[in-house]
């Protein structure tokens, strides 16, 4: 099974420790806004309360392409307070695990 299939299950069934074991040891989230950088262990806290809160969905999920080095795919975004983004991310992969997400978002009114 792809990453993206593996990812996109996690995400359908909300299950941040399956999320968790699709990254490498090294990972790092990159945010678009601040160009900042988290550890896998602070994405994973983050991205386990947006699971656990059931209030970020995710629509139109699609992957744009995937080799054994890259995965781009892009999905609509909703968020606990109204907002709604169109976001792009650009995975990193290596040794068939995660090591760098970067993403590109854009405001949806």
């Amino acid at each position: 099974m792809s990453i993206y299939q593996q990812l996109n299950t996690a995400m359908d069934n909300n299950d941040a420790n399956a999320y968790a074991e699709l990254l490498h040891d090294d990972f790092k989230f990159v945010r678009h806004a601040s160009n900042s950088e988290m550890s896998k262990s602070d994405w994973v806290n983050v991205i386990s309360s947006m699971m656990e809160s059931g209030k970020v969905t995710r629509t139109n999920s699609r992957c744009i392409y995937e080799n054994d080095d890259i995965l781009i795919s892009h999905s609509l975004v909703s968020f606990p307070d109204g907002s709604r983004e169109a976001v792009l991310v650009c995975f990193t992969l290596s040794d068939g695990k995660i090591i760098r997400s970067e993403t590109g978002a854009t405001p949806i009114s």
